[in-house]
């Protein structure tokens, strides 16, 4: 494998991985034919998707829904690229307990925070100043937006959402493929594939 990284998706999660510092980048993927030869933060888009079979640079996949970014990562996978190739960014300013566990493909942005035992788990985005305590399991395909405190031994399920400046009181669960809203403080574990929201959150409705 080839030295540098390619970012999958010419979007504004891409944009703040660069800003944050991510070395050896070399080009960004993007099926948008609008884009193709484009500059974004100044990285060349150099082609499509399925292009990076054809080159041997590490991957990060930087699309902000959960659904699509594991659309795109089975795309992939499903095409050949071995699971290997995932990248994992961690900005300079994010701090990671040594006892604590990053997988492939994830992104942390700055001021993230992660203290002990936590398990973070492959192509999860975790957005600036997010708070993950001791002994937190956020699993694949999550998104932890801006201002995220989760406390202590909480579960975020595969594919989840959590809202911005949201809270997880300690010891709960938000299920897979659930969304939590803006600003919510979840008192009571949230099942899967349902919305809450507010304070204490509640349910909003369920997902298909």
């Amino acid at each position: 494998m080839s030295e540098g990284v390619l970012l999958v998706g010419a979007s504004g999660l891409a944009r703040e991985v660069i800003a944050a510092g991510m070395a050896g980048v070399t080009g960004i993927l993007d099926d948008d034919a609008d884009r193709q030869g484009a500059e974004i933060a100044g990285v060349p888009v150099v082609g499509r998707v399925e292009d990076a079979l054809a080159r041997e640079e590490q991957l990060l996949v930087c699309i902000g829904p959960s659904a699509t970014r594991r659309q795109v990562v089975q795309r992939l996978l499903d095409a050949g690229v071995s699971p290997d190739r995932f990248a994992i960014f961690a900005a300079r300013s994010a701090r990671i307990g040594a006892s604590s566990d990053i997988g492939a493909g994830s992104i942390l942005l700055d001021g993230a925070v992660i203290t002990a035992d936590a398990r973070i788990g492959s192509h999860v985005v975790i957005m600036p100043n997010c708070t993950i305590t001791h002994d937190d399991v956020v699993d694949d395909f999550a998104t932890l937006a801006a201002g995220v405190a989760l406390g202590g031994s909480v579960r975020i399920g595969t594919g989840a959402y959590v809202g911005m400046n949201a809270s997880v009181r300690q010891g709960l669960a938000v299920g897979e493929d659930s969304t939590v809203g803006m600003g919510a403080v979840v008192l009571a574990d949230v099942p899967e594939r349902q919305t809450w929201a507010g304070v204490p959150a509640q349910q909003l409705g369920e997902h298909e």
